[in-house]
């Protein structure tokens, strides 16, 4: 059975950092791009982060660039995203992705597995 659970969101003020956790059974991750997406309230959901398969080459939205940095444990199956100097549009349900594909990262379509979400709230 294949899960992607992810944890670690909550409510943080604005500037304060969260850490993203995405724990992964049911395959071995090393075989696929990981990547984290979220969606705001009203909003389409959007690529925030993606790591290649070895975390060698990563890619973010410009947004985030600078502030969240993804990282991957393959002998432990885990997928984590460092949320530094959090903004109110941070605010949306994070989720965690898997591909096995070789097509574009930032593309939603991409991905074969999704985890449920983890809720991120940043306040003033």
């Amino acid at each position: 059975q294949v899960e992607l659970v992810e944890s670690g969101g909550g409510l943080v003020q604005a500037g304060g950092s969260l850490r993203l956790s995405c724990a992964v059974s049911g395959f071995t991750i090393e075989n696929y791009r990981m990547a984290w997406f979220r969606q705001a309230p009203g909003k389409e959901r959007e690529f925030v982060a993606g790591v290649e398969w070895t975390g060698r080459y990563t890619y973010y939205r410009d947004s985030v660039k600078g502030r969240f940095t993804i990282s991957r444990d393959n002998d432990k199956n885990v997928v984590a995203l460092q949320m530094n100097n959090l903004k109110l549009e941070d605010t949306a349900i994070y989720y965690c992705a898997a591909t096995s594909g070789y097509g574009y990262i930032k593309s939603m379509s991409e991905y074969n597995y999704w985890g449920q979400g983890t809720q991120v709230t940043v306040s003033s």
